[in-house]
């Protein structure tokens, strides 16, 4: 027999062998190689999961609810953001009203156009009004002051550079980065939403009174009284819409208006109050505005902030930080109340590309020297409540429900057989891009010259009182408030199967409500202070005093599960690898 054939086997072994030695590497390096492939993960697969949604986001807009839902949503967006400017207008006299409307038609459309959640509305914010006023008061004390926007352009690279970090190390394989990404918001719950929620609230009702309270230092006496009168007109319509909205009165297309338009035809009224009679000849102050398309002072959109000096280059990287922590807080946590669970939603989410785009409009803020945009709250739930489909659950063969939602008709309501034992309830929404691209749309048209003048007979004290209804509205409806309000009812008068009464023991209703609210004025107190700048910090603690703190305390399971929830539902918490 040839020899060659019986030493086969050996040879075959032998080659084996050393091919696995040539191909062997350390484990370590093995390791690595898995987390490189793995960087992105998150990334990829909100865009796999979102992809075929795309062409049915432009088509499904063919809704009537899409009408009031942008006329809403342009008003709440745009108004109270130009009115939080005036605070960086008088002050750091860097920006006006040109910045605020293009950064809101910036993040409209790169949201609307490309992003995952297209529900979620990002304009500018009160938080952000903040930060960039405190960078202000801060750096003016130096000995030799940088360019306030070059110096505010390198915060914002910086923090635009943590954002896509962020964005990059998520998947649900990735144990540690998990815990620095966006999968963090699996441990974000109401507790953390609503006190931040309640933060916001009352950062809306202080805003409404320094817009007041600063016009008492002008020459003209009856000014302020009038802007008063105007606050107080323009939060009281609101509500009286929203009442009859809510009411029996009328028939229910008639509401349905009132609760689409009640708002923008509460502000054109009492707009239109401060030019008749006595109220004229008082000459109430109105909004700054400058020339079309003009950027505050004449100065160029471009800004050069790479021209900063070295020194402060370094400097800004904390400052980014803290607008990265800020905005992951806020941002995130708006992109999840939009989604709640209370909205009956059936596209998929994605936030870590998301948050890849955020990082993407806080450089391009920077670069053409407007205050960064972020996810909004209380507006993002108001756009997504504007969209809802209400109606009856319908009985199909006598008993089973049949779903509502395939019988809506394109002005938004339900049309067949309803169950007569039913009340109106959310049966779909009109989950589309239209109504936040046109919104922002708007606010490139109100750059013209025609409507910037329009924007500018708008007075003060009708922005002073929307600032109070949107304020008071998202306290109405937050849940520290509805707790607060359980603990005052009388008991005979609540509903004996209220899980509150029936499996909560009102001394934990207390501890829980009591954290935060401690939680809320450690916030508050800290945005008063020249430590402002780190609220942020204060604000992302909630997180870990939820996990860590609170599951120490004397609450059982069942209150926990009661007095706390995940924010929005496990079809929208799966993107970010579960609740908690």
């Amino acid at each position: 027999m040839n020899s060659s054939l019986l030493d086969a086997p050996n040879a075959a072994a032998v080659t084996s062998r050393e091919s696995s030695e040539t191909l062997r590497v350390p484990r370590s390096t093995s390791l690595f190689s898995r987390w490189l492939k793995r960087l992105g993960a998150g990334i990829r697969q909100d865009i796999r999961s979102r992809a075929p949604w795309y062409v049915s986001d432009w088509a499904d807009a063919w809704n009537y609810r899409v009408v009031p839902a942008t006329a809403l949503i342009f008003f709440a967006n745009v108004l109270p953001g130009i009115a939080f400017s005036l605070d960086l207008i008088e002050t750091t006299e860097q920006y006006g009203v040109a910045e605020v409307l293009v950064a809101s038609f910036m993040a409209a459309f790169i949201f609307s156009v490309f992003g995952a959640q297209p529900l979620t509305i990002a304009g500018v914010t009160g938080p952000i009004t903040v930060f960039n006023k405190t960078i202000f008061d801060l750096i003016k004390t130096a000995q030799k002051p940088p360019v306030y926007l070059h110096f505010v352009g390198w915060v914002y690279l910086w923090s635009a550079i943590f954002h896509w970090v962020t964005a990059v190390l998520n998947c649900k394989a990735m144990s540690f980065t998990t815990m620095i990404g966006c999968n963090f918001l699996k441990y974000v719950t109401l507790f953390s939403c609503d006190t931040f929620g309640f933060y916001v609230s009352w950062v809306y009702l202080q805003y409404g009174v320094q817009v007041i309270t600063r016009q008492f230092t002008a020459s003209n006496e009856l000014g302020p009284l009038v802007s008063i009168v105007l606050a107080i007109s323009m939060l009281v319509t609101c509500f009286f819409f929203q009442t009859l909205a809510n009411s029996v009165y009328f028939h229910r297309h008639v509401r349905r208006f009132l609760a689409d338009y009640g708002m923008p035809i509460s502000l054109v009224a009492a707009s239109a109050m401060a030019y008749w009679g006595r109220f004229k000849s008082a000459h109430p102050t109105t909004l700054p505005v400058g020339g079309a398309f003009q950027a505050a002072g004449g100065r160029d959109w471009l800004v050069k902030f790479w021209q900063l000096e070295a020194k402060w280059v370094a400097i800004a990287f904390p400052f980014g930080f803290v607008l990265w922590v800020l905005f992951f807080f806020d941002h995130n946590v708006s992109s999840l109340m939009a989604q709640g669970s209370q909205f009956p939603l059936k596209k998929p989410p994605g936030f870590h590309y998301d948050f890849f785009l955020l990082g993407i409009c806080t450089f391009l803020a920077g670069l053409i020297g407007v205050p960064a945009p972020n996810g909004l709250i209380p507006q993002a739930p108001i756009h997504t409540t504007s969209l809802l489909i209400t109606g009856h659950p319908f009985k199909k063969d006598g008993s089973e429900e049949q779903d509502a939602a395939s019988t809506e008709g394109k002005d938004g309501t339900v049309t067949g057989a309803p169950d007569p034992t039913s009340t109106d309830h959310p049966v779909g929404v009109v989950e589309q891009r239209v109504s936040n691209l046109a919104q922002g749309a708007l606010c490139l048209v109100l750059l013209t010259g025609p409507f910037l003048h329009v924007l500018h007979l708008i007075p003060r004290g009708v922005l002073a009182g929307l600032f109070w209804y949107m304020g008071a509205d998202a306290l109405r409806t937050n849940g520290i408030t509805k707790n607060l309000l359980y603990l005052l009812q009388d008991k005979h008068l609540t509903a004996p199967i209220s899980p509150l009464r029936v499996q909560v023991r009102k001394s934990r209703i207390l501890l829980f409500v009591g954290i935060q609210l401690v939680a809320f004025g450690a916030t508050f107190a800290v945005t008063q202070t020249i430590a402002a700048i780190a609220f942020p910090v204060v604000i992302m603690l909630l997180i870990p005093v939820r996990t860590l703190v609170i599951p120490r305390l004397p609450f059982t399971d069942k209150e926990l599960a009661i007095l706390d929830g995940p924010t929005a539902s496990p079809f929208t918490m799966e993107s970010v690898g579960g609740s908690l």
